[in-house]
């Protein structure tokens, strides 16, 4: 008998008690995370009654796995994209949040006596939510389309990207025990790679990747689709995990460059199954780290720790999202959404332990406290709305109407480089941009100084992606071809030539957009009225053109024999053509129209809403009013029937604003529309009736037939009407053949032996001959009203024409 590899057995056992933990812990009402750290407990070697895991690290792999669904999915809920709109909020709200969450946990160090850099770990170590934990929480409580979840996520996703600052820095304060030392290089180095990161694989996604799906979606069916997003999202966090970063960060970028293609939805739908099964392995790992011996020594540090980390993230987290510009009552949930710490908590922890900078018992201590935090978040979320009306009645007056809701005004730089982000590449030529025509448009008044700045900001995120693009070309022509090249014969300086002319062949089209973009806008135009202006425009001109000069003379410099006095005239000579070619400035523009429609893929496909249903979503937006979307049920009861009928604006308190219907998108569908199952309905409503509106979508369903023990085939009988019915003569719809027998009529047998449809309008009279289809038992008890008497047996035939 073969022996079974102990992964096969470890996953049988995890998956099997957590199936059956989890039906108990849904009996009990409780979410779904706290039954799979349960069946990690109970499946974990510190449980001795009960078989336990043989290879943990097999385990640790495939929760790994899972972090990286969870976050994929993630990414393709809420982009980058959603991310730079929100404003600065979110940016706001997560700083002042993880600054006062380090204060807190350093200084609850302190006064347990704790080492300085116990003490400055713990810090980092508690400013950083759960991503995962927080998501499957909110998920199980059904509070996914709630107005401040969305405002959660982009804190949660803001703390990992800083977090990964925050290991860089206390690294360099580890590592050099004075932060003056090097560290602000270090941390400055960590930033640029950083930046590197998310414009390289961002602008290269959307160029490559919709357009990839685009142009074979005829032949990529549902499981090739999932085989190619599944493949996309591991190689980025190959790269990631290369680059230095988080292999959940890589996850969510890919994630978010799916989310701008068209195929987003039908690729969070296949993906789905598959997070739940690793996400749960994910989860039932954490619960496998609970160890009572280490409960039990460290309790103490345990609670307070955990109290800490609850009292302080609910009021500097407050405090923090209210001075970010929310709402007191938004600000308490978003707050005491983020009690929760994990994935990356383990990791900083991790750091601390192999730089040798903290002692052994912090690692077992953070775990504790994540399982601790874990099992009391859907509670204490819950506990957010209490609390607000609580202390609601001790405000005063003026407090409550400075923290009540009001409409967002957005930062108007921060909403301009959301603007640029997504206009970056709009082929434009030489001409003013929309972008700058909005900017312009939003400041009739145009003074010098606005003049400047918005100048600047125009082109310094076209130059920063344009510059980064180049110089990822040049390296991998260098590294990959170059050393390939230098083989051909008959010289060495042969194999230069090919890889310098290729390699300025290639970033061409990227080297003009950096000396030639926004020097005709409104806002240069206005630079151009006064000698001050002048001057300013054109130190910035000489500063793009040394740029792209540069990048060119480092390319010469790297291959060619000669002095570099021959190469910078050189370079400022190719410069010249590149800016004057008509062909490079094509080939530019080309790409550039690319960009924008694969970034603007979804919205042309959904047809944007017109200007007045814009302003209308405003309006809503002020007063607490969202939009959510909900995916009808395979068995719901709504299927087939149409808007009109089921009436949800009166019955519910929302409006369908859209129906999505696997490719097609349907905005403001009529009251004669229908909906069947797997449609998507973007419903607009407040919290409480979304919620109520998802509940009573979740409970009309259709329930499958249970097995009670009789046969449910279906049979077809020809059944002879008598004069004795007590049906007859009726119509067909009048019969009850369908509603009161459950049975379906084929149709009626003429002289000739052919079988009629037979449509509802059509009399049935004695001595038809009747097709009909349905159970046994039905049937029998339809034969007896059509013949008058009891239930006789009738032998199955075939009817000579259907």
């Amino acid at each position: 008998m073969n022996q079974l590899p102990p992964i096969i057995s470890d996953l049988a056992l995890i998956l099997l008690v957590a199936g059956v933990v989890t039906v108990i812990v849904r009996k009990l009402k409780q979410p779904l995370v706290l039954g799979y750290i349960v069946a990690g407990f109970l499946a974990s070697p510190h449980m001795p009654y009960m078989p336990s895991v043989q290879d943990h690290g097999n385990i640790e792999v495939w929760s790994e796995i899972g972090v990286i669904f969870l976050m994929f999915v993630l990414g393709l809920e809420f982009s980058l994209k959603k991310i730079a709109s929100m404003g600065m909020r979110p940016v706001v709200a997560t700083s002042l949040t993880m600054i006062s969450m380090i204060g807190v946990g350093a200084t609850m160090g302190q006064l347990m006596g704790w080492s300085n850099f116990d003490s400055l770990f713990l810090g980092g170590i508690l400013s950083i939510s759960s991503t995962t934990i927080i998501y499957k929480a909110l998920d199980d409580l059904g509070w996914l389309s709630r107005r401040f979840a969305q405002e959660v996520f982009s804190v949660l996703i803001l703390e990992d990207i800083l977090g990964i600052l925050l290991m860089i820095l206390l690294s360099t304060v580890a590592a050099t025990t004075n932060a003056a030392t090097g560290g602000g290089s270090s941390l400055l180095t960590s930033l640029t790679s950083l930046a590197v990161f998310l414009v390289l694989w961002f602008v290269v996604g959307i160029y490559v990747v919709p357009y990839f799906l685009k142009k074979n979606r005829k032949i990529i069916n549902s499981e090739i689709l999932l085989v190619v997003s599944i493949g996309l999202c591991f190689g980025l966090v190959v790269l990631a995990a290369q680059a230095g970063f988080s292999a959940a960060f890589g996850a969510f970028v890919m994630g978010s460059i799916l989310a701008e293609t068209i195929e987003a939805e039908r690729i969070e739908k296949l993906v789905n199954p598959v997070r739940d099964l690793f996400g749960a392995v994910f989860f039932v790992s954490v619960g496998m780290l609970v160890d009572p011996a280490v409960l039990a020594a460290y309790w103490l540090p345990i609670v307070l720790i955990s109290l800490a980390l609850f009292v302080g993230m609910a009021f500097f987290g407050t405090l923090s999202f209210v001075i970010a510009g929310h709402p007191l009552q938004r600000a308490m949930q978003c707050s005491f959404s983020l009690t929760q710490i994990g994935e990356f908590s383990f990791i900083i922890a991790t750091l601390g332990q192999s730089l040798g900078v903290t002692s052994s018992h912090l690692y077992p201590i953070v775990v504790a406290v994540s399982i601790v935090t874990t099992f009391l978040a859907p509670y204490i979320i819950r506990s957010a709305q209490p609390a607000y009306l609580f202390i609601e009645r001790f405000l005063p007056e003026a407090w409550q109407a400075r923290t009540a809701d009001r409409p967002v005004a957005e930062d108007s730089a921060i909403a301009s480089i959301a603007a640029t982000t997504s206009a970056a590449l709009t082929p434009e030529g030489d001409a003013v941009t929309p972008v700058g025509e909005a900017i312009v448009a939003a400041a009739p008044t145009l003074t010098m100084g606005k003049a400047a700045l918005t100048f600047v900001r125009a082109i310094f995120l076209q130059t920063l992606v344009y510059t980064i693009l180049s110089a990822t070309i040049i390296g991998l022509s260098f590294s990959a071809f170059l050393p390939v090249l230098r083989h051909i014969p008959p010289t060495h300086f042969v194999g230069n030539a090919l890889a310098g002319l290729g390699t300025l062949f290639v970033i061409a089209p990227l080297l003009r957009p950096i000396v030639a973009r926004k020097n005709r806008s409104r806002a240069a135009q206005v630079l151009r009225t006064s000698l001050w202006g002048r001057n300013f425009f054109g130190i910035v001109y000489v500063l793009r053109w040394a740029l792209a000069t540069y990048l060119v003379f480092y390319v010469l410099e790297y291959l060619s024999p000669f002095a570099w006095y021959y190469h910078l005239p050189l370079a400022f000579g190719i410069m010249m053509l590149v800016a004057n070619s008509r062909w490079v400035k094509y080939q530019s523009i080309k790409a550039e129209r690319r960009f924008a429609h694969n970034l603007r893929q979804r919205e042309v496909v959904a047809q944007q809403k017109s200007s007045k249903e814009y302003g209308f979503a405003r309006r809503l937006s002020a007063r607490d009013v969202h939009f959510a979307r909900l995916v009808v049920p395979p068995l719901s009861q709504w299927a087939g029937r149409s808007l009109a009928n089921l009436d949800f604006s009166s019955n519910d308190g929302v409006m369908v604003a859209a129906i999505i219907r696997q490719d097609m998108r349907i905005n403001a569908p009529d009251g004669h529309m229908c909906i069947f199952p797997g449609d998507e309905l973007e419903v607009i409503g407040d919290d409480t009736s979304l919620d109520t509106f998802a509940q009573r979508m979740a409970i009309e369903v259709e329930y499958l037939i249970e097995d009670d023990g009789r046969d449910h085939s279906l049979h077809l009988r020809r059944i002879v009407a008598r004069s004795t019915s007590t049906l007859l003569p009726c119509t067909v719809a009048e019969s009850g053949i369908r509603d009161v027998h459950r049975c379906m009529l084929v149709g009626v047998e003429d002289d000739s032996g052919s079988v009629e449809l037979a449509e509802a309008s059509r009399v049935l009279h004695p001595h038809d001959v009747l097709w009909v289809v349905g159970e046994e038992r039905q049937l029998r008890a339809l034969e007896a009203s059509l013949k008058g008497g009891a239930p006789t047996q009738t032998k199955h035939t075939t009817p000579s024409n259907s």
